[in-house]
């Protein structure tokens, strides 16, 4: 709490418009509630006479309040560009080499579906035409992927998939290729703050340069196997949704 207060006096010190004693003390409450909601402190600050955190993410007294009411379980960020209102229909096209890896390859129908079944305003397609955006799927080496965010209202267009996943079953390739189009859609691990969480080492990623966004109706703590967008991933996973990526998912699309 006391460096939670400090961050506030130094924001209010440097910020006009801080407003009277009575927003002030209302403020460090919230501050205060973001700290112990496991918000890094020096991603707060006051602005205008409001609490932000992830530099664009307003919060109120009572959404703090209710960060420390919440049961635990998986938060969810996002960047700050997500997909527009234009893109519709994402055509995924794997490469050939990626089609020959035949647990990589029924991973990437599995993933579509994933999405699919929400009924989002975006769905997925394996190859095809009539798309108004396309990724390909591409892999790399190693068993992790990789991926991009959205940029001027379109996803990523690359996911990275490592080939040594062709050892692992069909949920496990499930798990990671959801989650890396997760990133090209928008979404950050939900254990930005800590990759220990679910690496069992590793610090902070910051904002990255591309926001980190608290994602409205999802809890405030990161958890093991709590979500598919956790930075690392188990040999154990299903592929599926966890209930606060369904709450993220339908919140953003």
């Amino acid at each position: 709490m006391f460096k939670g207060a400090a961050v506030l006096a130094v924001s209010c010190g440097v910020l006009s418009g801080c407003g009277g004693a009575e927003q002030m003390s209302e403020n460090e409450e919230i501050v205060a509630n973001l700290v112990e909601a496991g918000f890094p402190a020096d991603d707060i600050m006051v602005v205008d006479g409001a609490v932000y955190t992830g530099r664009d993410a307003h919060v109120t007294l009572e959404a703090s309040r209710e960060m420390l009411q919440s049961e635990a379980g998986p938060e969810q960020y996002r960047t700050t560009n997500t997909v527009g209102t234009a893109v519709t229909r994402i055509c995924i096209n794997p490469t050939s080499t990626f089609n020959s890896y035949t647990r990589l390859s029924q991973g990437l129908d599995a993933a579509i579906a994933n999405y699919n079944q929400r009924g989002l305003r975006i769905t997925f397609q394996r190859g095809g035409s009539g798309c108004t955006a396309t990724i390909t799927a591409q892999t790399m080496s190693g068993t992790g992927g990789s991926a991009g965010f959205p940029s001027g209202g379109r996803p990523y267009g690359t996911i990275n998939i490592g080939t040594g996943l062709n050892t692992y079953s069909v949920d496990v390739n499930e798990h990671v290729i959801t989650h890396e189009l997760g990133h090209a859609v928008g979404f950050r691990h939900s254990d930005y703050y800590n990759r220990a969480i679910s690496c069992g080492s590793g610090g902070s990623e910051g904002t990255a340069g591309v926001g980190a966004v608290l994602i409205p109706g999802t809890p405030s703590t990161a958890t093991v196997g709590g979500s598919i967008m956790n930075s690392c991933f188990r040999s154990t996973e299903t592929g599926e949704w966890t209930s606060s990526d369904i709450t993220a998912l339908n919140y953003l699309y």
